[in-house]
């Protein structure tokens, strides 16, 4: 299967790949063209909050660690919903971050703070043009769905449809709803830019931040933290001390106290029938932390 991941290649920055990254961030200034209403403000934070949780619940909880089962039209529609994030295929995804997880901030990460700091890892790795191909290998489990391997191959195609799609939107709503005070311009730039912009932002700061900033319940073996602030804006994802110390959970917040938005709507949708075989917090992990012997 063609796109072979270069895991010793050299690293660059290569402009083609980092132009769509480059004019999201950009394309958030035309703000200042088409202003603000209420319902566009509103709907940037309702896609951010439904594409966090796809990223979150799915991109990563579901395709990368395999936290529990679903359907497999399901899983082609929450993959669906994070490629929309611009964030890539779900099998890019699932390749690059499983192979975080077997080198976390060692030699050979390809986003760790420690080893090549704070902005390569929270950006640079993204701009490489060696961190762009897909290792098919590490995710056979999920290679061998053809609908999954499409969107990965042309995962432009999702992003294109989802931003027509807003500026569609935005024009009936100028027409049909004109007390929303919008246009399709201005849901185009709030829905498509600012709340995607926003988006990327937080999923990278778990790259780097959560690797920086916070508290470590568990002794592992990288320099992976818990933070309250950085769970409250990924739904659940702050807690990346407690992830690096047992992957395989769809719950992060181990603890009660610990706010984890994707794990409860996890909860809904396996309530429903949507997913099932949640996997939880072995004892012996709770039984490491109650003890002491997990603090470093």
């Amino acid at each position: 299967m063609p796109d072979t991941e270069r895991f010793n290649g050299e690293d660059r920055f290569d402009v083609r790949r980092a132009t769509p990254y480059i004019l999201l961030h950009i394309g958030c200034l035309a703000v200042f063209w088409t202003g603000w209403s209420w319902f566009a403000v509103a709907a940037a934070a309702f896609l951010y909050f439904i594409r966090m949780f796809a990223i979150t619940a799915f991109y990563h909880r579901y395709f990368s660690h395999k936290a529990f089962r679903t359907s497999r039209a399901a899983q082609f529609v929450f993959a669906v919903m994070g490629n929309s994030s611009m964030q890539r295929g779900p099998l890019w995804w699932a390749a690059t971050h499983r192979h975080h997880h077997a080198h976390s901030d060692l030699e050979g990460d390809k986003h760790s703070p420690v080893q090549d700091g704070f902005v390569w890892s929270h950006v640079g790795w993204l701009t490489s043009s060696n961190n762009f191909p897909t290792n098919y290998k590490s995710i056979p489990d999920l290679a061998k769905y053809r609908e999954l391997v499409f969107l990965n191959r042309h995962d432009f195609v999702v992003p294109l449809i989802y931003l027509v799609s807003l500026w569609g939107l935005g024009a009936l709503l100028e027409k049909y709803a004109p007390g929303l005070n919008t246009n399709g311009a201005q849901l185009f730039v709030w829905g498509g830019f600012i709340s995607t912009a926003f988006l990327l932002q937080a999923t990278l700061f778990i790259n780097s931040l959560a690797h920086v900033f916070g508290k470590r319940r568990f002794k592992t073996t990288d320099d992976s933290r818990n933070s309250l602030p950085l769970a409250v804006v990924t739904l659940g994802e702050g807690w990346h001390n407690n992830h690096h110390r047992y992957a395989h959970s769809a719950r992060q917040g181990f603890y009660w106290w610990e706010l984890d938005i994707s794990y409860y709507l996890l909860k809904c949708l396996s309530w429903m029938g949507i997913i099932w075989d949640l996997r939880g917090v072995p004892k012996h992990i709770y039984e490491e932390a109650a003890t002491g012997s997990a603090k470093s």
